[in-house]
């Protein structure tokens, strides 16, 4: 677990028994774990743990909460590459132990065609046809993500394909209901 991680980075020497699991429920009162070693070593690393611990714990509870409400449906919640500066790793670890799921780790492993890419190509269909012309021109193997701002953009993208996924970006409701039955899984 991240909490003994730390404890032994802290003092290798300092020992860890964890008693529950990452990502059970828990109820006030649980006894998570116990450490065992030198108190100026279990001091000094007992507020960083507890930071982390709380952090971690409020983002799993909040992604367990609407994973469960989604529950019946054909769907995935996904986290945000926007993460606190130096906790990433930790906060898509939590996502998952929640139940959700990783959308990307950085701008690195997945390409993310944004309203600005769009508008500066010309349009949807010569930024999905450039993006594809970069990846066979450099070997990648890179999945591609498009951003659609309205119902005609979700045509326009359907129509052209050749997209991993589209991110509907600021819809209500209920044009998020028509375009998700008109993308249909």
């Amino acid at each position: 677990t991240i909490a003994g991680e730390v404890f032994s980075i802290i003092d290798a020497d300092l020992r860890f028994e964890q008693f529950i699991s990452d990502g059970a429920r828990i109820s006030p009162g649980d006894i998570v774990f116990h450490v065992y070693g030198r108190i100026q070593s279990i001091l000094k690393s007992e507020r960083l743990v507890l930071n982390i611990m709380q952090r971690m714990s409020g983002i799993a509870t909040n992604t367990r909460l609407y994973v469960e409400r989604i529950g019946d449906l054909k769907t995935k919640v996904l986290d945000t590459r926007k993460t606190t500066p130096g906790m990433r790793f930790l906060e898509k670890e939590a996502v998952r132990t929640g139940g959700g799921m990783n959308h990307r780790m950085g701008l690195y492993d997945m390409i993310m065609l944004k309203d600005n890419h769009i508008d500066y190509s010309g349009g949807i269909e010569n930024a999905v046809r450039r993006t594809k012309d970069y990846l066979i021109r450099t070997r990648k193997n890179l999945r591609i993500e498009i951003e659609a701002r309205n119902l005609d953009d979700v045509r326009k993208i359907l129509e052209i394909g050749g997209v991993d996924r589209i991110m509907l970006d600021n819809f209500n409701l209920s044009d998020t209901r028509e375009a998700v039955e008109l993308i249909g899984g």
